[in-house]
């Protein structure tokens, strides 16, 4: 049976990091737990539910913002000491609020993630990885791309120290002292690590990771290679998973697998008799869930999911019913209970509002004072700027910590201008922003929120020459490939930084080593970008030539920009062009076959009111009402893809000839009428002759 969970919201702290919230564990079974917390103001609180109220077992002092906090202790003994990592260092707490431990790291970067096992600690910055045995530095790492977390394998269990890294490029990378024992793609770059049912499963090797584009999935991790178990896609298109937690909500003896995601779903999947999860629970919060656990907070005996969100919210999920079927003098006792909530809320909101009244005049009377500096509130904002595999755009997504008013969206002297007014509780905006590939600059997002005096913060994206390219790890050698290659006198780390600009999803740091190689796809167009450079070199392959087109257009001002003399030289292949546009071609063919197909639905409605029946009709035109509302949804669409592939074959068509030499803009029109009436053979022909 599906579980029935009620939401219950219990406080709420400042604005958290992912995975900053634990429970302590249960004095004994289904006992209520404390709850510890850790937010941007640096402040650690563990607090407990009484009687419906939530109540401090400590609080610290406000400091640096806390990036993560862990459980650990001594292996094999509950878990109950406070680990937090905030700046360089890391601090430690036991469950009564005592601090026993302040470790100073000395990391030039700020600590990202951690994971804590009796008294090793693992901790990676952006780039850096450092294993630590009672503070005392044991393995370092230097990864090629940005570390998102951390794990290692569960020691008591294993009686080996396997440390295993989520790295931005879509790779989990496990280490063996400061070594690389092996790499492990993963289909998206990988957010959260967490150990299968909290400890490494059946064999104590199994790993479950989650992904930025919304995918989950679970490997073993043996000493020579990894197993994949099972993946699970994102077919729902729901957002990126930030945390993960293995818990039996649904009560049938067999832990669940919780799942936070960053538009605000909450997920419970089941494995019962199957070895692959299947979904039992989903809920919507309104902003991004930034941690999950199961246990029992709220009352002795009732199961729940608790979770934080981006805004400080600590909210359950609660197995307790609202209605509960009671007698007479249960009935008297919970309306008095409910009597004394009403009240303490009551004074609760008299409080705050006197609050708000005396910070608004202290906040008048400073601001007219005439030593008074420029008082402007300021508010966290959390975004996302990332390309959809699924349909080529981008998804900008905006979180903060108040309500939003509006949000303005500019770009490259406006020729992208748009405004955003939203309604009264809106925390979370999420937009949808197609590019066209060679039309580069930076999109700007002003966000205003609903606080008083009025103030704005500015977000900056780039958008990238081939903004819809997407790293990958495997290309297709046997595709009609052309070449750029360039030769000058130039570092290593200038060539990285030419390449950084103008493609998605690059470190930023040059990788290790005097070459290296990148493999791109087309999320459009399925077409393909090889890259390999070094000091002095860089040559480029791609099976489509507007690829290398923009690709040759842009470094050469670049290195122009920096009085870099660069030799250029290009190789051709003519059978490319064909395969881009037989690539293009289902695309196409598709966009216009559903014109059509919406063409007929009104005829077709009215001969099927007519007759009475669609009996008499032929199967593709039963089809074709059966699915109607599908495809006006899709046709609603389709002007932006028609004109987006239109645009593609105009500039293949411009770009073959201008290699070539040729100027052939005058003949774009005649083109265009070719594919007004598309035929493939036709467009081919058009494409050789010209």
């Amino acid at each position: 049976m599906d579980p029935i969970l009620n939401r219950m919201d219990y406080l709420q702290v400042g604005v958290t990091s992912q995975k900053t919230m634990k429970l302590l564990p249960a004095s004994r079974h289904r006992a209520t737990q404390k709850v510890v917390i850790g937010d941007h103001d640096g402040v650690v609180m563990c607090f407990g539910m009484k009687k419906g109220e939530a109540g401090a077992v400590f609080k610290t002092l406000p400091g640096p913002k806390i990036a993560r906090l862990e459980l650990g202790g001594v292996l094999n003994t509950p878990q109950e000491k406070i680990f937090i990592a905030a700046a360089s260092e890391i601090r430690a707490f036991t469950k009564r609020g005592k601090q026993f431990l302040s470790f100073e790291t000395n990391l030039t970067e700020s600590i990202k993630a951690m994971h804590i096992s009796g008294s090793d600690l693992f901790l990676s910055a952006s780039y850096i990885y450092n294993h630590y045995c009672d503070c005392k530095d044991q393995h370092y790492y230097l990864s090629g791309d940005k570390i998102n977390d951390v794990i290692c394998l569960p020691v008591e269990r294993l009686s080996r120290i396997t440390p295993v890294l989520a790295c931005q490029d879509r790779v989990l990378r496990v280490l063996q002292g400061s070594d690389v024992m092996y790499e492990i793609e993963v289909p998206g770059p990988p957010t959260v690590l967490a150990l299968h049912n909290g400890n490494g499963g059946d064999s104590g090797e199994d790993l479950l990771f989650g992904t930025s584009d919304g995918k989950l999935g679970l490997i073993q991790i043996t000493t020579s290679k990894p197993i994949h178990k099972w993946e699970i896609r994102n077919e729902k298109k729901r957002g990126g998973i930030l945390c993960i937690d293995s818990f039996d909500i649904v009560g049938d003896g067999v832990k669940d697998l919780l799942v936070g995601r960053d538009d605000g779903m909450v997920e419970v999947y089941s494995f019962g008799n199957a070895n692959e999860p299947v979904l039992r629970f989903d809920q919507m919060l309104s902003e991004s869930v930034t941690s999950i656990q199961g246990g029992c907070v709220g009352k002795d005996s009732y199961d729940e999911i608790v979770v934080s969100t981006y805004s400080g919210w600590v909210t359950g999920l609660t197995t307790e019913p609202i209605h509960k079927e009671s007698g007479p003098g249960e009935e008297l006792k919970f309306n008095q209970e409910m009597q004394n909530k009403i009240s303490s809320l009551r004074n609760e909101l008299e409080h705050l509002q006197y609050k708000v009244l005396q910070e608004r005049e202290n906040y008048q009377q400073s601001s007219q004072s005439s030593k008074a500096k420029s008082a402007v509130p300021s508010f966290g904002i959390n975004d996302k700027f990332t390309l959809n595999k699924d349909d080529a755009s981008y998804s900008l997504i905006l979180e903060v910590q108040t309500a939003i008013d509006n949000v303005l969206i500019q770009s490259n002297d406006n020729f992208l201008l748009a405004t955003y007014r939203c309604q009264a509780n809106t925390t979370r905006l999420e937009l949808k922003i197609r590019s066209i590939e060679g039309q580069y600059g930076t999109l700007q997002a002003y966000v205003t929120p609903r606080i008083q005096p009025k103030t704005c913060q500015v977000r900056q994206y780039h958008i990238k020459p081939l903004s819809l390219h997407q790293r990958t790890h495997f290309i297709d050698h046997d595709r009609p490939m052309n070449t750029l290659t360039l030769t000058g006198q130039f570092s290593f780390a200038e060539v990285h930084s030419w390449v950084v600009f103008c493609l998605p999803e690059v470190p930023e740091k040059p990788p290790a080593g005097e070459c290296v190689t990148f493999y791109f796809q087309n999320t459009f167009l399925d077409t393909q970008l090889e890259s390999i450079y070094r000091k002095g070199e860089g040559v480029f392959k791609s099976d489509n030539i507007s690829t290398i087109s923009i690709l040759k257009d842009v470094l050469s001002k670049e290195a122009t920009k920096r009085k870099i003399n660069l030799n250029i030289s290009y190789e051709i292949n003519e059978v490319s062009v064909q395969h881009t546009l037989k690539l293009i071609h289902p695309k196409l063919e598709y966009q216009l076959l559903l014109a059509k197909k919406v063409q007929l639905i009104d005829a077709l409605k009215e001969l099927q009111i007519h007759e009475g029946n669609m009996n008499f009709l032929i199967p593709e035109y039963r089809c074709i009402l059966e699915e109607a509302d599908h495809l006006q949804e899709e046709y609603k669409k389709q002007p932006a893809h028609l004109e987006r592939l239109y645009g593609m074959i105009t500039d293949l068509f411009i770009d073959k000839f201008k290699f070539k030499g040729t100027n052939v803009k005058t003949k774009v029109p005649l083109l265009l009428e070719i594919l007004d009436s598309y035929d493939q053979n036709a467009l081919i022909s058009f494409f050789d002759a010209a």
